[in-house]
C-alpha cells in the first residue's frame, strides 16, 4: 500500500446543506495545520471544532473539523473530516487546497475501505457488505446489508476456517511424527466433523439464489397471448405510462424491465411480446426472447384475457414455466360474478388492468411468493457468486478428504478447502479479487 496521505470527497459533489471530506494517512494532521488556526499539538481526537477553512489568507468556509487518531478510526489511519457546507465553490475550493499539500494525493475509488481492509478494521466480506448497504434501495436489502456488514459472514465462514485448522494442525503434527499411528478415535471425529461441516455449507449453498437475488432483483416476467393486456398491466404496476398500449396485436415486440420497491423487495417486472405462432421475423425475435425471459424469471405471471380466453391457453407452454407460474385472469370488468369466482376455484387470480381492480391482491401474491424463498434460516445469506464459487471449491476438497491415502495427500485436501474458505474473508490474499471489491466503491469510500 502506498504510504502517501489521500483525500476525497465522501459526499455526492454539488448543492447541498452539508459535504464531507475525508482525510487519511499518516500526515492527515498536515490538513488541519494547512487550512485551519487549530493547535494540532493539543487537538483533541473525536472533539469537533468550529473554525474556518483557510487557503493561505482566503477563507473558504466555516466548517466542523474531526480529529480520528489511529488505530481508532475507519481506515485505522489516522483520518480528519471536514464538514464544509455543500456548494460546488465551497468542495472544489477545499479540494484544491488539499491537492496543494505535499505527499497528498486524491484517493482511488475504494481506497478508504482498502486501507480499513489492510488495517484489520474489517473484512472483506464485511467491506461487501458496506458496499451494499450503500447501494441498499429497499428495506430488505439495507436489512441484509447490515447483518454482513456487522460480520454474519464472517463470523460464519471464520469459524468453519478455524475447525479445518484445527484437523490440519492435528495431521501435521502426525507428518512431522510419522511412527506415530493417528489413533481409531481421532481419525473418527476428524471424519464426523469434516462429514458436519459439507453438510452445513451444502445447506447455506442450497438457498435458491435469495442473496443474490436479493441485492440484482427478483425478476417477475409477465407472459400470455396477444392482447391479453400485459402491457396494461404494467403500466398499472408502476402508475405511469411506462409501455406503449394498444389494441393491434404484436405491439410490444422486446423485453421491457421496470424496477419496483415491493414490500421491501427490489423487484423487476418485464414486459413481454404476445406469445402466438407468427411469420413476422421481428416478433418472432421478440417472442424468443420471451421463452428467454421465462426461464431466468424467479416468477412467471401467466395472464390471459378471461373475457375471450380460459388458462388452458398456457397448456403448451406451461413446461417452460416449471414451478414459478401464478395464473392471472385479466379483464374481470367483462365477467359475471359467477365467472369470477370459477376462475378463482380454477386456482387463478382475477384482476382488472384497466379498473385496477385487485391489483393490491397482486402484489400480495407476488410478496409471499418472494417471502417464500426465504427460509427460517435466512438470516445470513450467500450474496455474492464468488462466495458460492469458493464454497463449492470448499465441498469438492473436502469430499476428496479420507485416510485411505498418504496422510500428506489428506491433510492436503484439509488446506486447499481452508484455503478457498479465506479467499472470501480476504485471509489469503488475491489481489485482482481485492482490485476487483474496492474498485467498485465510490471514490469518497
Amino acid at each position: 500500500m502506498q504510504n502517501q496521505t489521500i483525500y476525497a470527497l465522501s459526499t455526492v459533489f454539488g448543492k447541498s446543506g452539508v459535504a464531507v471530506i475525508r482525510v487519511s494517512g499518516s500526515q492527515a494532521i498536515d490538513a488541519i495545520k494547512n487550512l485551519t488556526n487549530i493547535d494540532t499539538k493539543n487537538i483533541k481526537p473525536r472533539y469537533a471544532y468550529f473554525c474556518n477553512i483557510k487557503n493561505k489568507e482566503q477563507t473558504l468556509d466555516k466548517s466542523l473539523v474531526l480529529y480520528f487518531k489511529a488505530p481508532h478510526s475507519f481506515t485505522g489511519e489516522d483520518l480528519v473530516e471536514f464538514q464544509v457546507h455543500g456548494s460546488r465553490a465551497v468542495i472544489s475550493s477545499v479540494m484544491y487546497a488539499l491537492s496543494e499539500i505535499e505527499n497528498f494525493r486524491l484517493a482511488e475509488p475504494g481506497e478508504f475501505s482498502k486501507r480499513a481492509f489492510y488495517n484489520q478494521k474489517m473484512d472483506l466480506t464485511e467491506a461487501e457488505g458496506l458496499a451494499d448497504l450503500i447501494d441498499a434501495e429497499t428495506s430488505e436489502q439495507q436489512k441484509y446489508a447490515i447483518r454482513q456488514m456487522e460480520g454474519g459472514l464472517k463470523n460464519l465462514y471464520d469459524g468453519w476456517r478455524s475447525t479445518l485448522l484445527q484437523i490440519l494442525a492435528h495431521l501435521e503434527a502426525y507428518i512431522d511424527f510419522p511412527d506415530e499411528d493417528i489413533p481409531s478415535d481421532i481419525i473418527s471425529d476428524m471424519q464426523n466433523t469434516v462429514f458436519k461441516l459439507v453438510s452445513d455449507i451444502q445447506k447455506h449453498l442450497d438457498d435458491n439464489s435469495v442473496g443474490e437475488r436479493l441485492r440484482e432483483g427478483f425478476r417477475v416476467v409477465i407472459v400470455g397471448p396477444p392482447n391479453a393486456g400485459k402491457s396494461s398491466l404494467l403500466n398499472t404496476i408502476v402508475n405511469r405510462e411506462a409501455v406503449i398500449v394498444s389494441d393491434i396485436e404484436g405491439t410490444t415486440r422486446d423485453a421491457i424491465d421496470i424496477h419496483l420497491d415491493l414490500g421491501g423487495y427490489p423487484v423487476i417486472f418485464t414486459d413481454t411480446a404476445g406469445l402466438r405462432q407468427t411469420g413476422e421475423v421481428i416478433e418472432q425475435k421478440g417472442i424468443e426472447i420471451a421463452y428467454s425471459k421465462t426461464e431466468q424469471a424467479d416468477l412467471v405471471i401467466c395472464l390471459f384475457d378471461a373475457s375471450k380466453d380460459s388458462v388452458q391457453v398456457f397448456d403448451n407452454t406451461a413446461k417452460t414455466f416449471k414451478n414459478k407460474a401464478l395464473f392471472v385472469a385479466n379483464k374481470s370488468d367483462k365477467l359475471t360474478f359467477e365467472q369470477c369466482s370459477l376462475l378463482q376455484k380454477e386456482g387463478c387470480l382475477v384482476i382488472s388492468a384497466k379498473n385496477r381492480d385487485s391489483i393490491q391482491c397482486l402484489f400480495s401474491a407476488i410478496e409471499n411468493k418472494i417471502k417464500s424463498r426465504f427460509s427460517s434460516g435466512s438470516s445470513i445469506l450467500l450474496t455474492r457468486s464468488r462466495y458460492r464459487e469458493a464454497l463449492k471449491n470448499t465441498v469438492l476438497n473436502l469430499e476428496n478428504f479420507g485416510f485411505d491415502k498418504e496422510i500428506e495427500l489428506t491433510a492436503e485436501d484439509i488446506r486447499l478447502a481452508a484455503r478457498e474458505l479465506g479467499k472470501i474473508t480476504g485471509r489469503i490474499e488475491v489481489d485482482e479479487i481485492l482490485d476487483k471489491i474496492f474498485g467498485s466503491f465510490c471514490i469518497g469510500k
